[in-house]
């Protein structure tokens, strides 16, 4: 096999364990009304199956991307693998509420690993320019498809099988990967660091578990509580402590420097935004087809395939626009679609259609979702050390992450409240949900507004390299000849 169809081949198997983790995120929301009864989950205790995922995945995944670069790219990769695979086989035997809860913080955790090793292997097997911008468009058009196949996947197989269904799909992927990877990917790690930043994995850490718990339980205590405060002035004591320690440790976890990348920290800031928007929206819109117009989990799934099958297109297209025109243009494209989808759906009904209602705004979204996700996860990674890639990776999926987890709770607040005092006032409940819905998407909107406003003003132009970056000297490459 040649070199240049090895990497490939490397970058199918990298996308492939992507989707994997991708997918499930969303993949358990329609499957919730299913899990509860069968487990017998009460209705306070049924959010911890989507936030204990999100809680482990959000706090764990700039460690796991550090220690990539750290302890060796494959290995991490590998150890996320073991991690997610086993977590999953856990997740669909569990018997009861416990167990489901805790087998999702564990995968979780896996995939907090699996997802920056990825990508920093990714980043440091391709050339920085058309290559790298090429395979960035697979692994954006990767996580636009899996946002919304995990829906899809979701409603056929709780339809067609049965919920634990969703969590066993995991497992023969997972072994199989795990076998091909020492086959496709060499080991490759920052030889140049001389030892683990032990108090920085903490600070940043526990920092990031608490700021995502705070979130996710914010609507359970009230945003204004002390409670809610309490935590968000925990989090933040610990993230300054973070920043504090790493401006004077001489093996930092998190460089300082690399915030000196003006196109990386706008990505970051555009991929919370994004996050937080497309986060929420999948949920609403899945809440409303299935409480509002009485869908089945089978055919909720259906609805998505308009979604799932143009993004991908989008998401091609998108990639060959940033190699001519840079990121700042399509990334503009891309906020303003998903917003204009995003303010479509302020108009559902209670007796809505799928072709009035929903699909022309499931279209607009994917030329959204195409020219976003793709020249997002470009710019996070442009200029970038390969000896910081994992940091890198880490970053951006951690803004994704920490957004959607943002997106979901505040949303979530907004068409709660707006759906009770609805039915205090004596609507009919159908048009109380509709109410809250759209009070919701007005909400996103506004935040996709704010999107467009980022990628105007904060993120940069022609910034991506069309020439090879330089390789530091003692970083080892990700890929071998073969």
């Amino acid at each position: 096999m040649n070199a240049a169809r090895h990497k490939w081949y490397a970058l199918a198997l990298l996308c492939t364990v992507q989707f994997m983790v991708v997918l499930d995120i969303a993949v358990v929301n329609v499957a919730l009304p299913s899990i509860q009864t069968d487990l017998g989950f009460s209705q306070e205790n049924l959010q911890w199956v989507i936030s204990a995922y999100a809680l482990l995945f959000g706090g764990f995944l700039l460690l796991g991307g550090r220690a990539a670069d750290l302890l060796g790219r494959r290995r991490v990769f590998l150890a996320g693998l073991v991690i997610f695979s086993a977590a999953s086989l856990l997740s669909g035997l569990a018997w009861n509420e416990g167990a489901l809860i805790g087998s999702r913080a564990l995968q979780g955790f896996g995939a907090a690993i699996i997802s920056p090793a990825a990508l920093s292997i990714l980043t440091t097997t391709f050339k920085e320019g058309p290559e790298r911008n090429t395979a960035l468009g697979a692994w954006g058009a990767v996580g636009a498809f899996g946002a919304v196949a995990g829906v899809l996947l979701g409603g056929v197989l709780t339809d067609l099988l049965s919920w634990p269904w969703i969590f066993y799909l995991n497992v023969p992927v997972g072994i199989a990967a795990f076998i091909i990877t020492p086959l496709l990917l060499s080991e490759s790690r920052d030889a140049e660091a001389r030892s683990f930043d032990l108090p920085g994995a903490a600070l940043v850490t526990s920092g990031l578990v608490v700021l995502v718990y705070g979130i996710t339980q914010a609507n359970k205590y009230g945003w204004g509580s002390a409670e809610t405060i309490g935590f968000f002035v925990a989090a933040l004591v610990l993230l300054f402590g973070f920043l504090g320690w790493e401006a004077r440790s001489p093996d930092a976890l998190m460089p300082l420097s690399i915030f000196r990348l003006r196109t990386l920290v706008g990505a970051n800031i555009a991929g919370l935004i994004l996050g937080t928007v497309l986060f929420a929206m999948f949920l609403m819109l899945t809440l409303y087809m299935q409480q509002v117009l009485g869908y089945s989990p089978l055919k909720t799934g259906f609805a998505y395939l308009a979604v799932a099958g143009t993004a991908i297109i989008w998401s091609g297209v998108a990639a060959q626009l940033v190699t001519r025109v840079g990121v700042k243009p399509v990334l503009v494209v891309g906020m303003t679609f998903l917003t204009a989808g995003i303010a479509f759906f302020t108009q559902v009904s209670p007796d809505g259609s799928y072709v009035a209602d929903l699909l022309p705004g499931f279209l607009v979204i994917a030329v959204g979702m195409g020219f976003s996700f793709v020249p997002i996860s470009i710019a996070a990674l442009a200029g970038v050390k390969p000896s910081e890639a994992g940091l890198a990776s880490g970053l951006i999926n951690t803004s994704q992450q920490v957004g959607g987890a943002l997106g979901i709770a505040a949303l979530s607040a907004i068409a709660t409240s707006t759906t009770t005092d609805k039915l205090a006032s004596g609507s009919q409940k159908a048009i109380a949900l509709t109410d809250g819905f759209q009070a919701a998407f007005t909400a996103g909107a506004a935040v996709g507004v704010v999107g467009i406003l980022v990628a105007l003003f904060v993120v940069r132009g022609r910034d991506i390299a069309t020439e090879p970056a330089a390789v530091p000297a003692g970083v080892e490459p990700a890929l071998e000849a073969a």
